[in-house]
């Protein structure tokens, strides 16, 4: 009888394990039919590395999402849209497939680049790097704000899943109102001194301006409605 436990336990403990990895395997694809879905779906490309790691050589268009800090990994992806698939990569594979794992265990349709970054550079495939530019000085910046408009200033990134909402509530904001003050935008992921020296460490963050002197700040996604009643 106990013999009949064990095995039954056994069978049991072996069908979880095939399943699991199963579960696992069909997350995970080609580069080959990465590249594929990526250039023909409608598609959200997450690069899980940080953001050093992105800034020195990523796949175009990619949004980024470091899967080793989980709080900013959280923050970001919860901005993605669960009805759109997420594609993920890292170096080799391990980080994306465990962030992967966790996107499908959480209602997004996620897929995994097997062999990560490292099997696309063997391929001959191509990434693109955060050129070199000069960084906006303090007083470049204090030029862009008038005395004489109310100035909104948006502190974004091209990698930053909620800037993407942000610009969007941003669209909106200036179609309705854009009588009443001026936009202006910063890439924060490129003008990194100017962030620092602003003390924005979030993006987005949103800094309103009235007569050339900051009165309102906000991290992170804001509504139309609250930078309205602010302008």
């Amino acid at each position: 009888m106990l013999f009949n436990f064990r095995f039954l336990t056994l069978l049991l403990s072996l069908g979880l394990l095939i399943s699991c990895t199963s579960v696992a395997q069909k997350s995970d694809v080609s580069v080959s039919d990465f590249e594929k879905a990526i250039n023909m779906e409608k598609v959200q490309l997450l690069d899980v590395r940080t953001s050093e790691e992105y800034d020195n050589g990523h796949l175009k268009n990619a949004l980024q999402a470091n899967w080793n800090n989980e709080a900013e990994f959280k923050k970001r992806v919860a901005s993605l849209d669960k009805n759109i698939p997420v594609y993920t990569y890292c170096l080799s594979g391990a980080r994306s497939g465990a962030a992967a794992a966790w996107l499908n265990a959480n209602g997004y349709t996620a897929y995994n680049m097997q062999g990560g970054i490292a099997k696309w550079n063997a391929a001959g495939k191509a990434l693109e790097q955060i050129k070199a530019v000069k960084q906006l000085t303090m007083e470049e910046f204090s030029g862009m704000i008038p005395k004489d408009k109310t100035v909104l200033v948006d502190f974004g990134a091209v990698w930053c899943p909620p800037c993407k909402k942000m610009e969007i509530v941003l669209a909106d904001l200036q179609a309705k109102y854009g009588d009443s003050f001026m936009l202006v935008k910063i890439d924060a992921g490129i003008n990194k001194n100017i962030a620092e020296q602003l003390q924005v460490a979030e993006f987005p963050t949103l800094l309103l301006y009235k007569e050339g002197k900051q009165v309102w700040k906000k991290e992170g996604l804001s509504t139309l409605e609250e930078i309205k009643n602010q302008l």
